[in-house]
């Protein structure tokens, strides 16, 4: 089994401060720049899980480069470097507490809801006659407020955010249109690689100038839902399971051994197997989404890789 970065106890040059994540530890620097550190940590259901997967941060990472460079023109991103296979630097802005979640099938959590018989999702209506992963006649947006570390997000509509002042009417304009602008891309660069990008979520922020701009991740595995499009028509005629790529096998797996992060239940015990599976799954989707072969870091010493890898970025 690799060795795996879990926590995180840097002192970067100039740090002011550090908060830990679900699965990222974002570092405040001065010159208003922040440094996050993508971790292997595995968060589901809002609980982060007791092993990290192999190689996972760097993946995330990677994609989440790769997708703010291939959408730039389209929507600003805080990103300026990469100097580690980790870690991510760019510019601090004053995050909206809310998650820009886009779904363009019905599956995931959408779906959990349906077969409980709502048909309202965040304000927006689903309609009638659907089953589990048919395509919404257009993309909705349902969003989620953000979560601290240990509780749940939660659905809210689009007027209540409103209505409660989280997001002016202003601002949230701009994000549905990033939203849906940031989807289309998504989409289409999953089907040149013969996927479908099923759902994601966005998150922005406003930088100190006032530009609004995307932060976080984009299109990784933990953000997004992918099925396989060969095949998927067919699979939906006869009643058969998608072949997707994204978090929801975990996600599936913790259900089918009783636990959905809910008061009494207990993480199940990951095998070394079962962690290594992940990392693979993991590893497949880089490869698919990206077209490009993984290459995996040098992890017999993360926390020094990352140390000399950033301290070369900043006296270069």
């Amino acid at each position: 089994m690799s060795n795996t970065i879990i926590k995180t106890d840097f002192h970067f040059p100039g740090q002011k401060n550090v908060y830990h994540g679900k699965v990222r530890s974002v570092y405040t620097l001065e010159n208003n720049q922040l440094l996050m550190v993508a971790t292997d940590r595995l968060s589901a259901f809002d609980v982060v899980m007791p092993k990290g997967i192999p190689y996972k941060g760097q993946i995330l990472n990677q994609i989440a480069t790769k997708m703010m460079q291939d959408t730039q023109e389209l929507v600003p991103n805080w990103l300026t470097a990469t100097p580690d296979p980790n870690v991510a630097i760019g510019e601090a802005c004053d995050p909206f507490k809310v998650e820009m979640v886009i779904r363009g099938y019905m599956s995931g959590h959408a779906a959990r809801e349906y077969k409980a018989g709502k048909r309202i999702l965040c304000g927006v209506a689903m309609p009638e006659g659907m089953k589990e992963n048919d395509k919404f006649p257009s993309a909705i947006i349902t969003p989620a407020t953000k979560a601290e570390m240990g509780d749940h997000d939660e659905d809210i509509s689009r007027e209540d955010i409103l209505k409660l002042g989280i997001v002016s009417r202003q601002d949230y304009v701009v994000l549905e249109d990033y939203t849906r602008a940031l989807f289309e891309r998504g989409s289409e660069i999953a089907a040149q690689r013969g996927l479908i990008l099923v759902d994601t979520k966005y998150e922005f922020g406003k930088t100190k100038d006032g530009v609004i701009v995307l932060i976080d991740e984009i299109h990784t595995p933990d953000s997004s839902r992918y099925f396989y499009a060969d095949g998927y028509q067919a699979r939906q005629d006869s009643g058969e399971a998608q072949k997707q790529l994204s978090k929801e096998f975990v996600r599936q797996w913790l259900i089918q051994n009783n636990f959905q992060g809910l008061k009494g239940q207990t993480v199940p015990h990951m095998s070394d197997e079962y962690i290594q599976s992940v990392s693979n799954r993991y590893i497949e989707l880089y490869e698919n989404i990206t077209g490009e072969t993984f290459i995996k870091a040098d992890v017999s010493d993360i926390d020094t890789r990352i140390e000399n890898n950033v301290s070369k970025y900043f006296n270069r």
